[in-house]
């Protein structure tokens, strides 16, 4: 495995981190406990040594699969990640979406991130986790009704009391990240990046170079579209939300489908699967510290681990760059 600083914060993380959403089940169309617990160990014997989660991935469930999966192995070779700033037990700050809990439950969720509701959030967290700090706490979405003063305060006071050991952000614009700066040393920004989402390459991911600032790219596999396994007609389970974006519209699977096969000859050169030469690729692009990639059970756990012992030359970087461009999806109008 390989690692890499987190910024100038002193948090190393293996480029490849296990992204524990899928996890919780939730938006997934649930989950297997045992499987996800095992996929969790089973990435941390190929050294994935670092585990991302929040409390809104299955209200709870993700942060206690966690808990489980780490409560044997060595607390100080772990480091787990998790967030605050969703709350679906608590109707403060700016409904976020309504959605449906892992029981089929209808479900408000909240963005918020005021100095009690985050207290309660990180007391919550350590519980669910089995631990008594937390490596990189990050609020998960920007809350507009708390100033960002009084949410990066808070966490200061819990790096203070040992609770909390670096502060990240998530969906963080170039803006909010300058003021949140003021009030807390921010390691990183957690933001969705892959092939077919490059927004942050114009503003966020220069800006992250410069006041080198770690970026955790999540969805580097745009949810399982640039895997290559997706085809036309594909069926989602109930509860699944990729049923409803744009990225898995037939004409769009057919179109990122057709792209694959011209770069999947790279991965079979390297005796690797076309996931893995995704996840290569995209921790290879500037700015880029780590990927999050979820699994299911512990083969693809194994499988994502194993894309950070590719290797790619720059003519190939250029090559599946150059047919890149090429590919347009249809957006939503």
């Amino acid at each position: 495995m390989e690692y890499r600083m987190l910024g100038t914060s002193g948090l190393e993380l293996p480029v490849i981190t296990f992204g524990a959403w899928a996890a919780g089940g939730w938006m997934w169309g649930g989950t297997e406990r045992k499987d996800a617990i095992e996929a969790i160990r089973a990435a941390y014997a190929e050294g994935v040594t670092a585990i991302d989660t929040a409390p809104i991935y299955g209200q709870g469930e993700s942060e206690e699969i966690v808990g489980e999966a780490i409560k044997t192995l060595p607390r100080d070779k772990i480091q787990v990640l998790t967030k605050y700033g969703m709350r679906w037990d608590s109707k403060h700050g700016t409904l976020a979406f309504k959605s449906k809990d892992n029981e089929g439950k209808e479900i408000d969720i909240y963005k918020y991130a005021g100095t009690k509701s985050i207290i309660k959030e990180c007391e919550d967290s350590l519980r669910r986790l089995g631990t008594d700090y937390i490596d990189l706490y990050q609020i998960h979405w920007a809350d507009v009704t708390t100033p960002i003063e009084e949410t990066m305060e808070t966490v200061a006071q819990l790096i203070k009391q040992g609770k909390v050991r670096y502060a990240g952000v998530c969906n963080y614009n170039v803006e909010q990240m300058e003021e949140a700066e003021k009030f807390v040393p921010l390691a990183s920004n957690q933001v969705p990046y892959s092939m077919v989402k490059r927004d942050i390459e114009t503003e966020v991911v220069p800006h992250c170079i410069k006041n080198h600032k770690g970026i955790l790219a999540y969805s580097p596999l745009e949810r399982g579209l640039l895997s290559g396994k997706m085809k036309p007609g594909h069926q989602f389970n109930e509860g699944d939300h990729r049923a409803d974006l744009y990225f898995f519209k037939d004409e769009n699977l057919v179109r990122t489908n057709t792209y694959l096969e011209k770069i999947k000859h790279l991965a079979a050169g390297k005796n690797a699967t076309l996931a893995q030469l995704v996840l290569r690729w995209t921790i290879e692009q500037p700015g880029i510290t780590i990927a999050l990639t979820g699994a299911r059970n512990a083969e693809q756990a194994v499988q994502n681990a194993k894309a950070a012992q590719l290797q790619l030359s720059k003519d190939e970087i250029a090559f599946i760059n150059h047919e890149l461009n090429k590919l347009e999806l249809v957006k939503p109008v």
